[in-house]
């Protein structure tokens, strides 16, 4: 459930009119329901009572700060997939006891950060990142916690794009080569091996994958005792998928059902990853109708967002339901709704069935809470969205609209 609902035909963000947010700050405008986010983390968070847990919000779902720091203040942890991350986590005032850095690309300069902020582990994806954090965890005179992240070689159903945890993938190591890293780890001076680690995909709508997994770790937990390397953490990551179009993905209380039922008498602290299941359908897309535009074969409707705003229809062929922010009851037609970048693949829709729009009146994309603005660029010279955050019938504006001085604010002429 969200807070976006209509009132006589107007979309209404918890108690705030969204025509009046987007003509107050324009558009393209992400806006974003601080009660939806609430809700959502409670639902996933609660799901796991009676547990030793962390939820550990997946930062790249969408780091704004005023999100993360919302998220926090919840009892929320991170999990974090960079140096620039980690910086936002730590802004937001998220304890560093509370983050996971995963990851492929760690650098030397990201562990230093890392440990100087006292995160609960590092995650590891390889036997040279594990040398590495071990060096620089010396070098400064330090212990780092780590946890391998293992690929258990799962399908997990989803788009091959956001697949992570099958032999193909480039996260993680296989059964083998993670026990050849826990050994180094037990062995190393700078090093602790306190959890274990797996994440095998994103915007999953069914818990067996997951549970396959998951006996496969627990196998593999059981290996790790038997050598006297004692685990405190397991990290199950995140992938729970949401309703985008037709999906049914499971109830956060079905998973932890599951789940407690697997883990029951263990001494381990479940670690959670969720992102997309907390930040999609906290947050729409408006835009702005510039053109109608016909064709032969097609009816275009020219909008003023685009793939540099919304990418997700463009790099996977996204569903994302569109619908006018004020209804007009004019028949529906079957348009290509698009953006304004010089590309084909720019689309936020296609062959769509959406009420006729006229120039000037606004449309929403739903359930853009997730990897909305964070996959954003500046494509075509084009400035990134505002983000508005709205608590009840509050709006502030969390973000500015970036300004064409903003794209060249870091550039020099030769």
């Amino acid at each position: 459930m969200n807070h976006f609902i209509r009132k006589n035909g107007r979309l209404m963000a918890e108690e705030v009119d969204v025509e009046k947010l987007a003509q107050e700050y324009g558009t393209p405008l992400y806006v974003y329901s601080a009660a939806t986010f609430r809700r959502h983390f409670d639902a996933f968070d609660s799901a796991f009572d009676g547990m030793n847990h962390l939820t550990c919000y997946s930062v790249k779902a969408n780091g704004n700060l005023s999100i993360l720091k919302l998220l926090g203040e919840m009892g929320a942890g991170v999990d974090i997939v960079s140096g620039g991350e980690l910086y936002r986590a730590l802004k937001a005032g998220i304890p560093g006891e509370r983050i996971v850095f995963s990851g492929v690309g760690k650098t030397d300069e990201d562990i230093r950060r890392a440990l100087d902020a006292g995160i609960l582990q590092f995650n590891v994806e390889s036997l040279e990142e594990m040398h590495s954090i071990g060096r620089v965890a010396q070098d400064c005179g330090k212990v780092a916690n780590v946890a391998v992240r293992i690929n258990p070689d799962v399908d997990p159903h989803t788009h091959p794009y956001i697949s992570t945890g099958m032999k193909k993938n480039k996260f993680g190591l296989d059964l083998k080569k993670s026990l050849e890293a826990y050994r180094y780890a037990h062995e190393h001076a700078a090093l602790v091996p306190t959890g274990i680690d797996c994440h095998i995909g994103s915007q999953l709508t069914s818990l067996d994958p997951f549970l396959e997994a998951l006996d496969k770790l627990l196998a593999f937990y059981k290996n790790l005792q038997d050598e006297g390397i004692n685990i405190k953490y397991l990290d199950l990551g995140g992938g729970l998928g949401i309703t985008y179009d037709e999906e049914e993905p499971p109830h956060p209380a079905e998973f932890g059902k599951a789940l407690k039922e697997k883990l029951a008498g263990l001494p381990l602290t479940l670690i959670l990853e969720p992102g997309r299941v907390i930040a999609g359908n906290a947050g729409i897309l408006v835009f702005k109708v510039l053109y109608n535009k016909k064709t032969e074969l097609k009816h275009f409707v020219i909008v003023d967002a685009a793939m540099n705003d919304l990418v997700r229809p463009a790099l996977y062929g996204s569903f994302h339901r569109i619908e006018e922010v004020v209804e007009q009851g004019r028949a529906p037609l079957s348009v290509d709704v698009v953006g304004g970048i010089c590309e084909s693949t720019d689309f936020l829709a296609r062959d769509r069935e959406i009420p006729a729009v006229e120039h000037g009146e606004y449309l929403v994309a739903f359930s853009a809470g997730a990897y909305g603005f964070t996959m954003a660029s500046q494509y075509n010279a084009r400035p990134r969205a505002a983000e508005v955050m709205v608590d009840g019938s509050n709006a502030k504006l969390v973000r500015k609209r970036e300004t064409y001085e903003d794209l060249t604010q870091l550039e020099e002429l030769f």
